[in-house]
């Protein structure tokens, strides 16, 4: 007998990754307010009543909360409706998990640092610098001090599902070189760490079978910087004598990207590798094999 997760606001890039990597050894039921996917059916999670009991008639083991807005220029300007779907909602996952006495994963993000120290453990505390990364942590937080049993799985720079669904800086990147640009303005005061929407999935699911609850950082392996994974990006389509780069500070997309982002959103797997079970392979192979999955042909 399979066992059954339900995988709520999962119709964006990493709710692509959580349907092909479960969709074998588990029966899921995956929903979005946005339905772009045959295996997808219409729920928004905001609605208690309606999560609560869609999420009740189908009777699962896990639910997965997986959906968020993360635009933060979208969120500095919507506050009270990324509360409400970021943080509200999450709350909303926690009642209805502990009423059915099951366990909840929470995604959360690197973005919940102010940058002040170069790399984050599992256990350095957050400062949330604007309302998107305030409303990811308060529902980091309540899901941590209100769940029965829970999963908070901090991601970096998402990376996944391709052109369809990837709104993140590596699609962008890619979106101009499809349009034919020759010159990319890349930040080189932004650390983080690539996060692979797949390695990111399977992580998860070695979690739940571990069983092995509590809030994880989860990001791919190796340190690195906007400016780098823009030229490995390069690197890795043969681009490197036909395309430049050229090196821009923050201030050169303000009027853009005017919300605020901390300098530095790198983290370390810690407590996954206590654990013994880090899986998340390193950034560089990470972005190869983006490209050849989903890519292939893209700029031809």
């Amino acid at each position: 007998m399979k066992k059954k997760i339900y995988i709520a606001g999962s119709g964006g890039m990493l709710g692509e990754a959580f349907y092909h990597q479960f969709k074998d050894e588990y029966e899921i039921k995956c929903t979005d307010k946005d339905v772009n996917e045959s295996w997808l059916s219409f729920l928004d999670f905001r609605d208690l009543a309606a999560y609560k009991k869609d999420v009740t008639d189908f009777k699962p083991d896990y639910l997965f909360h997986v959906g968020a807005y993360t635009d933060l220029e979208f969120c500095e300007q919507n506050a009270e409706d990324t509360y409400a779907t970021n943080t509200i909602a999450a709350e909303n996952a926690v009642y209805i998990a502990n009423a059915l006495d099951i366990p909840v994963l929470y995604i959360s993000t690197a973005g919940i640092f102010d940058g002040e120290k170069d790399l984050y453990d599992d256990w350095d505390l957050p400062n949330p610098l604007g309302v998107y990364a305030r409303s990811k942590y308060m529902g980091e937080r309540y899901v941590a001090e209100n769940a029965k049993r829970f999963l908070i799985c901090r991601a970096g720079w998402m990376m996944g599902a391709g052109p369809a669904k990837d709104k993140k800086f590596i699609q962008k990147l890619m979106q101009q070189l499809k349009d034919g640009k020759k010159e990319l303005f890349i930040v080189d005061d932004k650390d983080g760490t690539p996060t692979f929407t797949h390695d990111f999935a399977k992580n998860v699911k070695a979690l739940i079978e571990k069983e092995y609850w509590g809030l994880y950082n989860m990001v791919c392996g190796g340190q690195t910087s906007r400016l780098e994974v823009a030229g490995e990006l390069l690197v890795l389509l043969g681009l490197t004598d036909t395309v430049t780069i050229t090196r821009v500070k923050s201030d050169y997309f303000k009027d853009v990207y005017f919300a605020k982002r901390p300098p530095s959103e790198r983290l370390v797997n810690r407590k996954l590798e206590l654990r013994n079970l880090n899986l998340m392979q390193d950034w560089k192979h990470a972005l190869k094999q983006y490209l050849d999955q989903y890519y292939q042909g893209y700029l031809d």
